[in-house]
């Protein structure tokens, strides 16, 4: 019997599509896309506070850089 694929709840999702914003927002502030991947991926923890305490995803990216 197959297994049924993982769904992923609306809030998970909303995450991933957040960080991706940030993503974006990091290259434009000069990473390269591997290096904000990276960087989203090593400090994931912060990235989740961020978006929990409601920050956008360039509010979050300009801290990221600070």
């Amino acid at each position: 019997m197959a297994k049924k694929k993982e769904e992923l709840d609306p809030e998970t999702l909303e995450l991933i599509n957040w960080c991706i914003e940030v993503e974006g927002f990091l290259v434009k502030g000069g990473a390269t896309v591997q290096e904000a991947q990276d960087h989203i991926e090593e400090q994931v923890e912060w990235f989740t506070d961020q978006f929990y305490d409601g920050l956008t995803p360039e509010e979050a990216a300009k801290e990221a850089l600070a």
